[in-house]
């Protein structure tokens, strides 16, 4: 009898990617997925890193799970906990030590050894190697129908962002060659996949090289953007997440001339003050980032920009946080997430002594949210009266309801007793709740 499965994933669109591959490559395996820890004989943990919550979660879970997994042995039954993700790269032997049911704690560079792990059950436990190449090429061809794929591109960090755990937990920059993309892209529009999101930690630090006239060419991510736009049945692209150094004139001219290339970009810049910005190492200034936005604006006049923002980090004043909101208002984001300082044991940061005490970073967080939430519901409230396209990705929870979303990936719910799944509909925008639209079909 074949091995059951479960796949827990927590954190970032990457770690969605890599439980999308590992769930592929277990079933070319043979193995079968469930729908819960409850009925699977092999329960994986795909771990985030980024923020303290997400690894407090992860030992939580681990403690109702090993409770359940000795009730399951019991039983008779035998269970493997395998913990994998960029908590197992940063805390392996820790793991191991805080929960002895841990079977296998499997670095993100290493997932590809899990069927064989399982099978033969080896000795040692923890696999933490950088194996970023062996890992792509260990993946099957995926057959599965979906509107919208993430496609991991590049990998790992060179920057070294003080607050920042991804060049020890992802490794240094490793950028997939552009035929290995272009074949898994090619692949999914055959299952039809209209959408696709390019991912990676630093997406736009993307560089490979291709053989063209008997010479090696080096390939930018504007150059893969213009190469995937080729492949038939492809409707639109995405990338992230960019940082504000790699953004070059090439890609700002790829926007603007490849319509499939969606015109919203997420640019973190975590502050809005050039000391903080310093001292997290970000390696630009916010006159350079604004100077980066009022580029794009001029050339690509409908581009809209999501961001990211740090609250409290050691040492911010409260100056420091007012020249945040200062930018934030100058540059009028469509979305934008936003989070107070964590510290993460390894970097920089989680050494310094200058901590921003809690009620403070509390205030400057609900501060920061209320003016970046008034501007979203600005951006959105500005597309109501107006017709949009929308690509359906399939059905909602009500009867005859379909969703979509616009190239500025607002969700757009709409009705229709005619399947439109994949579709591109001119769609009249006629209410807003909370953050979801509603419209009629005009095509």
């Amino acid at each position: 009898m074949n091995q059951s499965f479960f796949i827990k994933t927590y954190g970032c669109q990457m770690n969605d990617y890599d439980s999308d591959k590992m769930e592929e490559l277990l079933t070319f395996n043979g193995f079968n997925k469930v729908t819960n820890f409850e009925k699977s004989d092999v329960a994986i943990l795909n771990t985030c890193h980024i923020r303290k919550k997400a690894s407090d979660k992860l030992y939580s879970d681990l403690g109702r799970l090993s409770i359940f997994k000795e009730n399951k042995n019991k039983l008779g039954k035998q269970m493997q906990i395998i913990v994998t993700g960029c908590v197992a790269q940063a805390e392996g032997e820790e793991i191991i030590k805080r929960n002895k049911s841990v079977d296998y704690v499997i670095g993100p560079q290493n997932f590809h050894i899990i069927p064989d792990l399982v099978r033969k059950k080896n000795s040692s436990k923890v696999y933490t190697d950088f194996l970023c190449e062996e890992k792509f090429e260990s993946l099957p061809v995926s057959n599965v129908k979906n509107i919208s794929r993430l496609v991991t591109i590049q990998e790992g960090c060179d920057k070294f962002c003080t607050f920042c755990v991804v060049p020890y937990t992802r490794g240094a920059e490793y950028s997939r060659p552009v035929e290995d993309i272009f074949a898994e892209v090619l692949q999914y529009s055959k299952f039809g996949t209209s959408e696709i999101t390019l991912l990676g930690q630093n997406v736009s630090s993307y560089s490979s090289r291709i053989y063209e006239d008997s010479k090696k060419k080096e390939v930018p991510l504007s150059g893969l953007l213009k190469i995937l736009s080729r492949i038939s049945g492809l409707k639109r692209i995405r990338y992230l997440t960019s940082h504000p150094s790699d953004i070059t004139d090439e890609l700002i001219s790829e926007h603007k001339k490849n319509k499939l290339v969606m015109p919203f970009l997420h640019l973190p810049i975590q502050s809005g003050s050039n000391e903080i910005l310093k001292l997290m190492n970000r390696k630009h200034t916010k006159e350079e980032y604004l100077r980066i936005i009022k580029k794009i604006k001029k050339e690509v006049p409908k581009m809209a920009f999501s961001s990211d923002f740090i609250v409290g980090y050691p040492g911010e004043s409260d100056t420091n946080f007012e020249e945040t909101l200062d930018l934030i208002e100058k540059v009028g984001f469509a979305s934008s997430y936003s989070f107070k300082y964590s510290p993460r044991p390894g970097t920089p940061a989680s050494t310094k002594k200058n901590f921003i005490d809690e009620s403070t970073s509390n205030m400057r967080l609900k501060k920061i949210q209320e003016l970046l939430n008034k501007q979203q519901r600005y951006f959105n409230d500005s597309f109501i009266g107006k017709t949009m396209d929308v690509l359906i990705s399939g059905k909602g929870k009500k009867e005859n309801q379909y969703v979509g979303r616009t190239p500025y990936l607002q969700p757009v719910h709409i009705m229709s007793s005619k399947s439109l799944t994949g579709k591109i509909l001119k769609i009249k925008i006629e209410s807003l709740t909370s953050f979801s639209f509603h419209g009629k079909i005009l095509n």
